[in-house]
């Protein structure tokens, strides 16, 4: 069974910062591109920053020039850099991957649980 779990999160004042990570484990083939959304209280989920298996980044407004984000294809695992955090950065961000697993032999979407990040003014 295929799993994304993150870790990183926490508690931060303005301006601060915090790392996430996601770990992927289990039984596949690859992993395609990964991301990293968000969901603030009472908002839709929304898009952080993703990455192709060659490296290419996308990132949101929002975030540009603040956050960064990397993986490691021979760990299987992508971080999140998140400098100059502003309290409206407050969320559980999730992972998410696309994944061919060895069960199904197609793309499949898997989110982790999240991570709550909090930044206090």
């Amino acid at each position: 069974q295929v799993q994304l779990v993150e870790s990183g999160g926490g508690l931060v004042q303005a301006g601060g910062s915090l790392r996430l990570s996601c770990a992927a484990s289990g039984s596949f083939f690859s992993i395609n591109a990964m991301g990293w959304y968000r969901q603030a209280p009472g908002k839709q989920r929304e898009l952080v920053a993703s990455i192709t298996n060659g490296g290419r980044t996308n990132y949101a407004d929002s975030v540009k020039g603040r956050f960064t984000m990397g993986r490691d294809n021979g760990k299987n695992t992508v971080f999140l850099q998140m400098n100059s955090l502003k309290p409206e950065d407050t969320a559980v961000y999730y992972c998410n991957a696309d994944i061919i697993p060895l069960s199904m032999l197609k793309t499949m979407a898997y989110w982790g649980k999240g991570t709550l990040v909090t930044v206090s003014s």
